[in-house]
């Protein structure tokens, strides 16, 4: 009876490994998500990113439209409501949509590096479309940079921000160069003595 249970017990651990979790999927060295798991996580984050867009509207519509108070600064409300909306979107999307528990200032910079790179155009065009449409359709030109930003940014996410492979690679270049720019000491350098 000892026997067979001490054969069940070495059954056990020899059992493969589990597959690791990443990024709301289970991820082998084959193995790719299902359909389903790709349709749910876009799902995910059209929720997270349509709340996100709530806030980006609200805070931009209210600074600019309802209270006036930056009338005639349509893009300085656009970045304030941007900046609240991805602050909102990054640390939902990171914890439910990907379940990325990658490095995070690295994540949070990817984010950060995006929002520089499309910000400009969005917010300088749509200032420039506000002026041509007038400051009444300000929250169309809102609504059409929403789009724009909800396409792009799921991308960038999925791809770069919380893709693991990526984030190491980006981690492993900033470790090369690290080591390349520390000082080399001499190998023989710590057993001289000094002679008195």
């Amino acid at each position: 009876m000892e026997e067979s249970t001490l054969e069940t017990e070495n059954e056990i651990k020899n059992e493969a490994i589990p597959e690791k979790e990443t990024n709301s999927q289970t991820v082998s060295a084959e193995k790719k998500p299902t359909k389903k798991q790709q349709f749910l996580q876009f799902l995910k984050f059209t929720a997270f990113s349509a709340s996100a867009g709530v806030i980006q509207l609200l805070t931009t519509t209210t600074l600019h439209q309802w209270t006036g108070w930056l009338l005639d600064y349509y893009y300085i409300a656009y970045v304030i409501g941007l900046t609240l909306s991805v602050i909102w979107n990054f640390t939902f999307n990171r914890k439910f949509t990907f379940n990325a528990a990658n490095n995070v200032p690295l994540a949070m910079a990817l984010v950060v590096i995006y929002n520089c790179i499309i910000v400009v155009p969005l917010a300088v065009g749509g200032d420039k479309l506000v002026e041509l449409w007038g400051d009444d359709l300000g929250i169309v030109v809102t609504i059409i940079s929403l789009l724009i930003n909800f396409i792009t940014e799921f991308f960038w996410d999925k791809f770069i921000v919380f893709n693991q492979k990526v984030t190491d690679k980006i981690l492993s270049w900033f470790k090369k160069n690290k080591k390349a720019e520390e000082p080399q000491k001499p190998a023989n350098q710590e057993n001289i003595k000094v002679e008195e």
